[in-house]
């Protein structure tokens, strides 16, 4: 299984296929599952998508065919009722309950449509996740949390003034996320939804999957060595302390790293 993580931590970002990978990351936790029947069920939506859009070529209606396919036919929606439940991270679990949060269920729509070559991004929005489809030029917005609803350019910028200080900032908080981001950002919900429920044993392990899977990422390294320490592991600590200074170029961030370092040296 770490020999999985540290590939899809090598691969290119575009070689990364969000759905497949999702999936390979809640096959850590169900190691006596069958994947078949996921796999099954990713293909079909893909096959059906093709097969409701036809020929589409408008963002708008290649939006409308997925809203159609992933919420009306498959049932997949937001779960609204118990979103905290680490269930709605774990792909395995999303597909079993039809219901998830925001990124396990834009992996879903992004994945389908890219399955039928289509344009299609995760839309990072401070506090929530959006799916992109079509090019930059006239694409469409669309909330896979809210059965695929279209998002117009007012109710963005209304998502982004709650977040923020107000609805100007945002074209500078918006943005496509890159495939290993996708997947931190699965992880990181159910590293944070553990540690707050007392599993920090939990936690810590999702953030070595997360160091493994996506060693450029130096906050996931910190996160690391915050949990080392506070299981005591402060060799691991270290380690992990050293790995992000590798990584890390910003001057402030490699000052703070090393004092955390020579703190930890320190008897």
């Amino acid at each position: 299984m770490n020999d999985d993580l540290m590939h899809l931590g090598l691969v290119e970002e575009d070689e990364i296929l969000l759905d497949e990978a999702a999936l390979s990351l809640a096959f850590l936790d169900h190691p006596d599952a069958d994947l078949t029947p996921y796999d099954d069920v990713l293909e079909t939506i893909a096959l059906r998508l093709a097969a409701v859009a036809g020929e589409a070529t408008a963002a708008q209606e290649q939006a409308a065919a997925l809203s159609m396919v992933l919420a009306d036919e498959f049932g997949f929606v937001g779960d609204a009722e118990t979103y905290d439940d680490p269930a709605n991270a774990d792909l395995i679990r999303v597909i079993d309950r039809r219901r998830g949060l925001p990124v396990s269920l834009a992996i879903l729509y992004v994945a389908a449509a890219r399955r039928c070559g289509w344009s299609a991004n995760v839309l990072d929005v401070p506090g929530h996740v959006l799916v992109l489809v079509g090019e930059a030029v006239v694409p469409v917005i669309i909330d896979p949390f809210r059965r695929g609803a279209a998002v117009d350019s007012d109710q963005l910028a209304a998502m982004v003034a709650t977040m923020d200080r107000g609805s100007g900032a945002a074209v500078r908080h918006v943005a496509a996320m890159p495939n290993r981001a996708v997947l931190v950002r699965l992880l990181l919900n159910q590293a944070t939804r553990a540690e707050q429920s007392g599993g920090r044993q939990r936690a810590l392990a999702l953030y070595t999957r997360m160091t493994m899977m996506a060693p450029g990422y130096g906050h996931v390294w910190w996160e690391r060595a915050r949990l080392e320490r506070l299981e005591g592991d402060i060799p691991a600590a270290r380690q992990s302390l050293a790995a992000m200074l590798e990584i890390t170029r910003d001057a402030r961030l490699r000052e703070r790293v090393s004092t955390t370092l020579d703190a930890l040296a320190t008897p």
